[in-house]
Formats: structure tokens, sequence, C-alpha cells
């Protein structure tokens, strides 16, 4: 049940607007260029997890045609038979759909959400260039992509549509200035109200995350790359001359109990009980066993992710210095208390402390806000396996 929901917690945070599709029945239309009206919708962020970074869809307007559809890029293939394997390993493919607009706008209406659209103004042969492209990316041939949250998403992929389709001609305005903020602490800003989420993902995701973004990285978010289009220039003029709000609701902004928090602080008030109260003495073992079993897991589920699949943020994850995989087979000979492991508790309080190090110096942040309750109680537990010393043999008998 904890890998299933530890595989669904990814899904869910690697799929920030996908919608299931059946392959067989799309086919790339024929392209009209006559009437085009182009422009860029940025989609709010919704209450679910998938929902959290909001999205990006390209509207084209025909009036030769009479079309007004959006091209998606954030559509996957659920009936696929290794849908879920491929998921897991990072090898599930991506597409590019095109719908109307009305069927669109249902969507994030019904839920509440945000939608902004940025009228482009470009000459028919641009916007001719641009659709070209659109439909170039439809072709069956053309239409998968493997999905990575970070560097090649729904966001990115229309970011790459405007140097690709319009060329040196055309620039992204300023997004951060001279802002210096990293990924994690953008991811982290935009999932503030989902605390268990946030800290799943942290403890999934490695160092890349922790790279300062540039304005071309920042555009892995829609708004990030909203702002780059609102001062974006083609022939060194304005790209956008109209920024309308097409739904305004948006949902409401809770402020919900920190759960993860308040249920590491109970751990750690346990693990005092059990070791400084007698009355709590006897759980001492069932604790140490919990503490060492549970971060192994996550150790070994960590270790996989970084090692076992193609999801690139989830590499060098440092985490595994506290929540080492070893401790999962260490739980079940702890309690026989044998000598060699006061040297093993020696060896992962030091390697906890490394993942300290390592966090005030900025290589990888972990989430101690949260977690530092856990680590707590885990340094109680390697303390007492470096303090066992074997019993005395018993004395002979007195002459």
């Amino acid at each position: 049940m904890r890998f299933q929901y530890s595989l669904l917690l990814l899904f869910l945070f690697f799929t920030p607007a996908a919608f299931a599709l059946n392959l067989d029945t799309v086919q790339a239309p024929a392209t009209e260029h006559r009437g085009l009206r182009i422009s860029i919708l940025t989609c709010g962020v919704g209450e679910e997890l998938y929902a959290s970074f909001g999205h990006t869809g390209v509207r084209i307007i025909d009036s030769a045609a009479g079309t007004d559809a959006v091209y998606n890029y954030g559509v996957f293939n659920f009936s696929d038979p290794d849908f879920y394997t491929k998921f897991t390993l990072g090898r599930l493919l991506y597409y590019i759909d095109k719908g109307s607009f009305r069927q669109f706008m249902d969507e994030y209406e019904e839920d509440k959400r945000i939608v902004r659209e940025q009228v482009l103004s470009l000459p028919d042969t641009a916007k001719q260039q641009i659709q070209q492209y659109l439909e170039t990316n439809l072709l069956p041939q053309n239409r998968g992509y493997y999905y990575n949250f970070l560097y090649d998403n729904c966001a990115t992929r229309v970011r790459d549509i405007f140097p690709k389709a319009l060329g040196s001609a055309f620039r992204f305005g300023a997004i951060l200035d001279s802002t210096k903020i990293s990924y994690r602490a953008t991811i982290n800003h935009y999932l503030s109200q989902k605390h268990w989420e946030r800290l799943g993902i942290n403890l999934l995701l490695g160092r890349p995350v922790d790279e300062k973004m540039t304005d071309d990285g920042s555009m892995f978010l829609p708004d990030y790359l909203h702002r780059g289009l609102a001062g974006a220039t083609f022939n060194n003029h304005p790209l956008v001359t109209a920024d309308h709000l097409l739904q305004g609701k948006g949902i409401q902004t809770t402020h919900p109990l920190d759960s993860p928090l308040w249920m590491n602080i109970g751990i750690f008030i346990l693990t005092l009980l059990c070791f400084h109260s007698a009355a709590f003495r006897y759980l001492k073992g069932v604790i140490c066993f919990l503490l060492l079993f549970v971060s192994g897991l996550l150790g070994c589920f960590m270790l996989f992710m970084w090692l076992g699949t193609e999801h690139t943020a989830c590499s060098q994850n440092f985490n595994i210095l506290w929540a080492l995989p070893a401790n999962i087979l260490i739980a079940f000979v702890a309690i026989k208390k044998r000598s060699w492991l006061k040297y093993y508790g020696i060896v992962a309080a030091a390697a906890l402390l490394a993942a300290l190090v390592l966090h005030v110096f900025g290589v990888q942040q972990l989430p101690l806000f949260e977690l530092t309750p856990f680590l707590l109680s885990l340094l109680y537990v390697y303390a007492d396996l470096w303090r066992w010393k074997k019993p005395d043999s018993a004395l002979s008998s007195a002459t």
C-alpha cells in the first residue's frame, strides 16, 4: 500500500496537467493558413496535486476554417498495458493533442481555476510557421515525447515553439532579473499548503532541483512562461498585445494543519519517553525497530528512484545519508545487540550529520522543518547502538 501511494504521489507530481487519450482516434488535420489568431493560455493552480503547478496550451482561431482549437502537450495514453511500469521507470510517453477550446475551458471552469490568454501580434507568415510547427508535431511519428518535470513538459514544449518556429528574430522578456532561486524553493512555494505532498516530494527529489534557475529554465512552470512572453519581442516589437482574464474565479486559499510536522514531533516525544521514562521502557525496542525500518524503506525507494529510473530530478539524492537503505536490515538485528552494531551506530550517525552539512552548504536542501524531530529520534537510536556494552561474564564461584 505504501509503495502504491508513493507511485501515485510521483505520478501526480510529474503530471501537472495530463489527460487520458485514445491514440487510435486522433489524426493531424489539414493545415489552414487564413485568418489566424494565436494566443497562449496559462491556467492557474488547482486543489489536486496534479494541478498544483498550472498548465499551458496554445489556442489558434482559424476564422476561414471556422475552428477554435487548443494544442495541449500534457496528454498520456492511460490504456497502455505497461502504463504503470513505464511511468515508474520514467519511460512513459506523453503526447500533443488538439481539441476544441470550449471543451478545454469547461474543465477549468468546473475546477474554478484561473485561465489567462495572451494574444500574440505576429505577421501572417509567422502565424503560419507556428501553426505548421504544431501540426507537424501532431503527426504520429512526432507526437510522443518522454516527459520530464523540470526540462521537458507542457510548458517547456510551448516555450520551445517560438525560437524554433520564429528563429533569432524572437526574444523572451526578462523573468527573474537578478533573483537567485532554486527549482526546489519554487516547487515548495507552489506546494506550500500541501504539507504531506511537499514533504514526500522533497524526500524523492535530489540535488538537481537545488540548482539555481535561469530565465530559460524557470519556464518549466506556466506562470514563468507567462512572464517571459509578457516582455517578449519579435523583430523588436512586443509579442503580446493583449492579456485577457478568461476565467477568474480561482480556488480559495486554505491553511491546513501541518500534520507531518506534528506527527514527527509526536514520534520524537514518544522516543524521549521510551529512552528516559521507566513507564515507557517496554516500547523502546518497538520504536527503535520502526525508526530503523521506516528510514531504511525510504532509503531503498530513494535509491531505486535515483539509480533504477529515468527520473533525472530524483538523481543524486543525498537524503539516503540519513535514510540509510541498510537500516531496513539493521532493524531486525538491532534488538539482538550484536557487538558490531556499535560501529554501525557511529557510521550511521556520521552519515546523518554529513547530510546536515550538505544542507548547510546548499548542496542539497533537506525538508528540515518537518524532518528535524524524526532525525533527532534516529540519533537517539544510533546513540543507543553505540553505547551498548556486552554484559560481563558471570563471576566465578567464591572459593
